[in-house]
């Protein structure tokens, strides 16, 4: 399972992902000098797609032995992440002026090509698995007729 490359790559956007759990989204600066901390996990909207996204890498890592699946599932990941990263983006340009915020906010964007690369990968040892599986029907073609 971890002997390629594409399991390396869901397996580090899965800790990316799952990081975030234990992240701080955005520090709030106060008038008089305090500092709050806004965790990923405070926002409940927040955690529930971080749940969600963990749970669809953790699904794509586990298909290994069903590499269509597989591979739907990374781009369906990709796709969420998307979407959760332009949430970020929205509510980071919304409260800009308000917040510091954490370079946590760029890991989607991360988990996003680490789940394509994944996906590609994937396509590719299928398009392998089917070259060799179409070569080995032509070789007992030839061979049954011979006999």
């Amino acid at each position: 399972m971890w002997q390629r490359i594409q399991t390396l790559y869901l397996g580090i956007s899965t800790i990316l992902t799952a990081s975030m759990f234990f992240s701080n989204f955005a520090t709030v600066l106060g008038p008089d000098g305090a500092s709050e901390k806004i965790g990923y996990g405070e926002y409940v909207p927040y955690l529930l797609f971080l749940i969600m996204l963990t749970a669809a890498n953790v699904t794509a890592i586990a298909t290994f032995k069903a590499r269509m699946l597989q591979m739907r599932v990374c781009i369906l990941t990709a796709i969420l992440q998307l979407a959760f990263q332009l949430w970020l983006a929205v509510d980071i340009i919304r409260h800009w002026n308000e917040m510091v915020f954490s370079i946590t906010a760029v890991f989607p964007l991360v988990a996003i090509i680490l789940d394509l690369l994944a996906a590609r990968g994937i396509f590719m040892d299928e398009a392998i698995v089917h070259a060799a599986s179409h070569l080995r029907g032509d070789r007992r073609k030839r061979d049954g007729r011979k006999r």
